[in-house]
């Protein structure tokens, strides 16, 4: 993946993200592996993942964080 792929795919998420309530803040990305993550609050893994299969980059993986401190 390039920093080009990453904006682009960022941006895709971030163009309808409100239509499932989701809020994604930040990805990452390494190139060599072609690994992405990103950070986001959402109603539910679900909602991240229909965010993603729309904007054509289902992710693998997604793991829920309930508990936060700032």
């Amino acid at each position: 993946i390039t920093a080009d792929q990453l904006e682009q795919a960022h941006a895709a998420d971030l163009a309808i993200q409100q239509e499932e309530g989701v809020h994604f803040q930040q990805s990452w990305a390494d190139p060599e592996s072609g690994t992405l993550y990103c950070l986001s609050e959402a109603p539910s893994a679900e909602a991240v993942q229909r965010i993603h299969e729309r904007t054509g980059h289902v992710a693998d993986e997604i793991h829920a964080v309930p508990l936060s401190a700032r």
